[in-house]
């Protein structure tokens, strides 16, 4: 019976070490680091090659760049509908219900202040004709 104890303190013991991760969301990475990134990637592969006595060749690595002159505006106008399509594509569509239904909510809606204005409008004129004695 002692034995039995012991494993439950044990295991109460083992419990209290348990590691909690907090997740959080990923950071977008600038081009800089992706670039970085890469060049980290590519000098650990020539250190391997390097270190197996292959021959390295240096390659060169493009900056991204800024584009020059008229493309600047063809640019920022794909950008516009590149945007344009993904805030599309993030739209929650509703039903076919769901559109009826709000259909039908907003003609109420509207009937009713039709109806709130025309008896406004017919008691001002009351007021009015009352008020000149016509």
């Amino acid at each position: 019976m002692a034995a039995k104890k012991k494993t439950k303190r044990q295991s109460a013991n083992n419990d209290a070490n348990v590691v909690r991760i907090k997740a959080s969301a990923p950071t977008a990475k600038s081009k800089k680091e992706k670039v970085e990134e890469a060049v980290v990637i590519k000098s650990t592969a020539t250190a391997k090659k390097a270190a197996a006595g292959k021959p390295i060749k240096a390659k060169r690595v493009k900056k991204p760049g800024s584009p020059k002159g008229w493309m600047k505006p063809l640019r920022a106008i794909g950008g516009y509908f590149k945007g344009a399509w993904e805030e599309l594509r993030q739209v929650r569509w509703p039903t076919r219900r769901a559109t009826w239904s709000m259909t039908l909510a907003v003609l109420l809606y509207s009937a009713f202040f039709v109806t709130v204005i025309l008896l406004l409008d017919a008691g001002f004129k009351y007021l009015f004709e009352l008020i000149l004695g016509t």
